[in-house]
């Protein structure tokens, strides 16, 4: 179905942000490599918002969730699917886009199973070690799968599967050092502990430790909250530490605090706080520790391990596999994370050099560039 003038691609994907934000960073690519972008989306999800703000046009069709869980709604969703099915069959015949390239989420399958029908070409992206359902429902109508962990690959069609990783906002690597301290509140007249302390005030001391960024996600990670704050005393004896803490999850009794700052979600300023971090302590949400991986930092994973279907728990013993990430989980012992969370952290600390080592030759690198080259040989 190709076009004879400038190049189409459509892009799907919605539910969750993490459904999104890959998408978000191809935009600059795709508009440099001269393709026209529509995205097609859920009727009232969070991709519609965030498309519109990023000037794509948008198309939502329905969508219903397909679940494993009895659910009255399970009776009507499959008839919001078919209807999904046919907008999005309609739009893309008119439209006539040259491929296709899916985030995933449940409004992504009536959109890969229509261009599948329609003969145009998809390339999908799994961020999880273990693919999510709706992906699955997918993978048969993909030309090509892009995946974060080798452990995927492995599991997969070896001429479909690709290991590309995540693609990463390139605003991510602006930060500024010197202004995350800044936003923080910390002294900024020395660096990293790694550099030489100057003997004296007790501020240039201070300025002289490194700085921990604690991340629990937009939502935050209330036990991950509550054991940074229950150990805060020992950790700011040699670290300072930003917490970004989640939306109505800020703590006013520990303001004032020297070397503690928390914030309940950061957006424009968060490539700032990236570059003031020495370490970072994250859930492992696959976009989160892809950003960490990109940007090379030392981490702690944590990963989300109740009320979920494993993946973060897999996304993380990988990374710590690799080489990438010290990992507790808080299910396998009971207080696990209270008795050992400032014992890891400073051997992390000890240790960062060689997690450095390994982040820089990971093979899940320059995503971007990866993705571009299949999508530009299927729009051929």
């Amino acid at each position: 179905m190709a076009n004879a003038g400038k190049k189409k691609i459509v892009l799907t994907g919605g539910g969750t942000a993490g459904h999104v934000t890959p998408n978000i960073a191809l935009l600059p690519a795709l508009r440099e490599a001269g393709y026209e972008i529509a995205y097609v989306g859920s009727e009232d999800g969070i991709e519609k918002e965030l498309m519109r703000d990023c000037g794509i046009p948008y198309i939502g069709v329905p969508t219903g969730k397909l679940r494993r869980y009895f659910d009255v709604k399970n009776f009507t969703d499959p008839f919001r699917v078919l209807k999904g099915y046919a907008k999005a069959r309609k739009f893309l015949k008119s439209y006539r886009p040259d491929v296709v390239f899916s985030k995933g989420g449940f409004v992504s399958v009536p959109v890969v199973r229509a261009a599948a029908g329609l003969k145009i070409p998809c390339v999908i992206h799994e961020s999880d070690m273990t693919p999510g359902l709706a992906n699955k429902l997918c993978f048969g109508a993909a030309a090509k799968v892009c995946c974060n962990f080798p452990e995927t690959v492995a599991k997969m069609p070896r001429n479909k599967a690709v290991l590309t990783g995540t693609p990463i906002r390139a605003e991510l690597f602006s930060g500024d050092r010197q202004k995350g301290l800044a936003l923080c509140g910390f002294a900024t007249a020395a660096g990293t502990a790694s550099e030489e302390k100057t003997e004296g005030t007790a501020a240039v001391e201070a300025a002289a430790k490194p700085v921990i960024m604690v991340m629990g996600g937009s939502q935050g990670a209330a036990s991950v909250n509550e054991a940074i704050r229950n150990h805060l005393d020992e950790l700011l004896q040699d670290f300072r530490v930003v917490h970004l803490c989640g939306a109505g999850k800020y703590d006013a009794s520990k303001d004032g605090i020297e070397g503690y700052k928390q914030f309940e979600y950061v957006k424009e300023d968060l490539r700032h706080l990236f570059a003031a971090a020495d370490l970072i302590i994250s859930r492992a949400g696959a976009n989160a520790i892809f950003e960490i991986l990109a940007l090379r930092k030392p981490n702690l994973l944590i990963p989300l391990s109740i009320g979920t279907r494993g993946d973060q728990i897999l996304n993380a013993r990988s990374f710590e596999a690799q080489g990438f990430s010290k990992v507790l989980v808080e299910s396998e012992e009971e207080g696990i994370l209270n008795r050992k969370l400032v014992s890891t952290v400073q051997d992390l600390y000890r240790n960062r050099d060689q997690y450095i080592a390994a982040m820089t030759g990971a093979g899940q690198q320059e995503a971007i560039p990866k993705i571009m080259s299949l999508l530009n040989k299927l729009a051929e």
